[in-house]
């Protein structure tokens, strides 16, 4: 069915990816006319030409500025991916071009459809019709025919309308993420929390993959159209989508909290719109030196909005680069991409709110209509309060890049006051939040090493701790389970990058350079994932993002290397991440597929080095027991494990050696035998402290043995500890018994 299902979403994007290819006129199209000399006498503020070669004809839609006068020629040149194919002239009193025929000053609107030659079309090769997101250029100098001198010099890109830039490409991705990470919650729900934890790692890598691909086209760097196409296809994963009545909502929010909305979509009929390909810093010198006079003769305050706002050449068209080019891209406006982000983010985490109490309901609504056998999820039905939570945690951790970068950009472009509250309040809670439960997992890992010399004991065999904490450690071997602070941090300093160094490509090539190298030596020395298969997975990304960092300090043009170098590298990372992703989206769906048929999941994965194993059961290790003891517990209307204040969280218990010993010494502990059960809770021989007392076994006694390392400070015999589980009180018992259900970290999605 898994297989089936996924066959049938790729054929399907694939006839929407091919169909139009096949289906669209062939054409070649410019939509914008930049200057490209210092001085220039001839601009554009609109500029559409599109080429049909079945007519062999050419539309112009132009209007510009003219400072020259007299008789010119053109000297056209034609390079794609940085090499010239064509380089010619042009007279045009020759060619029959009014108004140009000869030159006036003046503002110039011209619209004529010009007909091409058949020699001129004939040395456009047909690859250039068909490859995606062709990058070409049409560089023009205007030379007056008399002295010969270059007067002006402008160029347009020219794009062929095929894009890797897909809507079906998009919903196929986050589909397959959707798809696999609600697999884990189904494994984890049925009790194979093994194969649940290894399903939820590779899915959560290969988002994080497709956040680290959007990454890339939110920075201000030069980037290739193919780059930009690539990456504007991820860009869901930071939600950044574009939904019409939405943007209407949130511009007239912006209107009524104080902001002034920006308008570029509705100027394009009139203004043309430049798509950066290269950083400010290697623009061409006219157009730098044009900005830089327009924003000194500007008084204090408008600078400061244009700071902010979109850049405005002197032509009267703009230029879009960084997190304003995806946002272009994307069809939203610029002053409406923080609220864009952020509403997705916050519907994410209400329809998966939804989503899990509605299958408590139908849980209980298939129970009581014998749809489905009462032992069914059962745990997860009792306390699925506890796993909400945990799930929460997993979002808020999920959404923390998205919600990073936007946040703190939002301080740079001030959209309104509101906004900046909303930025402010969303950047420190979820920090916050994430850094707690941090410190919080350090905690509990250090208490069980004072306590059993083991961090995984308590980690994972209470389930309160599993559910709720360990959406942050349960993809670490228990000994890595500090890794989650260096990741947070990673995470923080990368947006801090991609978000303050916005007007600076080469502090974010640099800083992405390091930051990537950072990560990669420490994945690769330290390991912390839990087993040899994970560790090889994640490397591989962190060594195709370090990859993907060279690559922007190269076209951040730091080396001064020809355009014919910035061209082949753009296809390479191209070919390089989509092989890579190709395989990674392989990988997770052929292994998740496989898992649904095998009769035993857990049993595809081995069992961990940390011995994790031996304080998780899973369904596969339960044997008759548990249901004896689900109906006892059910008898005696206790929640299997779930209480209202978790020991955990309680940290101001002491942890010394003797402590401990006195508290797990049983010889001393009496117990009588009629007595309330409220009775336990004032008595001088409490139980012993441990979330898990090591005197309840936390696996059958039939499943065989297990390899465990004893805890140092209990020295009893098995007989004594049989007869202290005997005579335990059956209060202390329902508490601290660990459950088949409540596994999986806070994988439980």
């Amino acid at each position: 069915m898994w297989l089936s299902t996924l066959r049938s979403i790729l054929f399907v994007s694939w006839l929407t990816a091919v169909i139009p290819v096949f289906a669209a006129e062939p054409m070649l199209v410019s939509n914008s006319l930049n200057t490209c000399q210092e001085d220039s006498m001839f601009t554009a503020s609109l500029f559409k030409v599109v080429y049909t070669p079945n007519n062999n004809t050419a539309f112009l839609n132009i209007v510009a500025t003219s400072s020259v006068e007299g008789s010119v020629v053109f000297d056209i040149a034609i390079s794609a991916y940085g090499y010239t194919i064509i380089q010619t002239t042009i007279d045009p009193c020759k060619v029959g071009l009014a108004g140009l025929c000869p030159m006036t000053a003046g503002k110039i609107p011209l619209k004529f459809n010009l007909p091409v030659g058949e020699e001129a079309a004939s040395q456009i090769p047909g690859i250039a019709y068909t490859f995606p997101d062709l990058d070409a250029t049409v560089r023009v100098f205007l030379n007056m025919t008399d002295t010969k001198k270059s007067v002006a010099c402008v160029e347009a890109d020219i794009s062929n309308g095929k894009t890797v830039d897909l809507i079906a490409v998009k919903w196929v991705l986050a589909i397959i993420a959707g798809l696999v990470l609600c697999s884990s919650a189904i494994l984890n729900g049925l009790g194979h929390s093994n194969a649940a934890a290894h399903v939820a790692s590779g899915a959560l890598s290969l988002f994080g993959f497709f956040q680290a691909q959007a990454m890339l086209g939110l920075t201000a760097i030069h980037l290739p159209p193919v780059v930009q196409s690539w990456t504007q296809d991820f860009q869901w994963s930071m939600g950044i989508i574009n939904v019409d009545f939405m943007q209407d909502i949130f511009t007239w929010y912006q209107r009524a909290t104080g902001g002034t909305p920006s308008t570029i979509f509705d100027s394009l009929t009139t203004v043309s719109v430049q798509v950066e390909k290269r950083a400010l810093s290697v623009m061409p010198d006219a157009a730098v030196n044009l900005y830089r006079r327009s924003a000194a003769l500007l008084p204090r305050g408008a600078a400061s909005l244009m700071k902010r706002g979109n850049v405005m050449t002197g032509s009267g068209s703009y230029i879009v680069y960084g997190i304003q080019r995806v946002a272009f891209r994307a069809g939203i406006e610029t002053t409406n991409l923080f609220m864009t982000g952020l509403v997705f983010f916050c519907l994410f985490v209400v329809i998966t709110i939804g989503a899990v109490a509605a299958f408590k309901g139908l849980c209980e609504l298939a129970v009581k209509q014998k749809w489905m056998k009462g032992d069914k999820f059962l745990e997860f039905r009792n306390g699925w309060l506890t796993v909400l939570k945990g799930i929460l945690f997993r979002l808020t951790l999920i959404g923390y890049p998205q919600m990073s970068i936007l946040c703190l950009w939002e301080f740079t472009q001030v959209d309104s006051p509101a906004e900046v509250v909303l930025a402010v309040f969303f950047i420190v809670g979820m920090t916050v939040t994430l850094g707690w439960a941090a410190s919080k997992v350090i905690r509990i890992a250090r208490r069980s090493v004072a306590m059993h010399r083991n961090p995984a004991y308590i980690l994972f065999s209470d389930p309160q701790a599993l559910n709720k904490w360990g959406f942050l450690y349960i993809q670490f071997r228990a000994s890595a389970y500090y890794f989650i602070i260096p990741v947070l941090g990673y995470t923080l300093v990368k947006s801090m990058f991609i978000a303050f160094a916005q007007n600076n490509n080469t502090a974010q090539a640099i800083g992405f350079l390091l930051i990537e190298a950072g990560a990669l030596i420490a994945a690769s020395v330290l390991r912390p994932w839990m087993d040899k298969s994970t560790n090889s997975f994640n490397i591989a990304i962190c060594a195709v993002n370090f990859i993907n960092a060279i690559f922007l300090l190269i076209f951040s043009d730091v080396f001064n290397q020809p355009p014919l170098v910035n061209g082949v590298i753009g296809l390479i990372l191209f070919f390089l991440n989509a092989i890579f992703a190709t395989v990674l989206l392989l990988m997770v769906i052929v292994s998740t597929t496989l898992i649904f048929y095998r009769k035993n999941p857990d049993g595809r994965y081995q069992f961990m080095a940390d011995d994790r194993a031996s304080f998780m059961k899973s369904q596969s290790q339960l044997t008759g027991t548990t249901e004896l003891d689900a109906l006892a517990a059910t008898a005696r209307g206790d929640k299997a494990g779930y209480k209202p204040g978790l020991d955990l969280d309680d940290d101001n218990e002491s942890i010394s050696s003797a402590d401990m010993r006195r508290r797990t010494d049983t010889s001393n502990l009496t117990i009588p035998t009629t007595a309330p059960n409220g009775a336990y809770r004032n008595n001088n021989a409490n139980p012993p402290h441990s979330p898990v007392d090591p005197s309840v076994p936390l696996f059958p006694a039939n499943g065989g043995p297990q390899q465990r390392a004893p805890s140092p400070f209990n020295g009893n015999s098995a007989a004594s500890q049989r007869s202290q589980q005997s005579s335990s009180p059956p209060s202390y018992r329902a508490q601290n018994n660990a459950s088949p259900w409540q596994r999986g970290a806070g994988y439980d999605h």
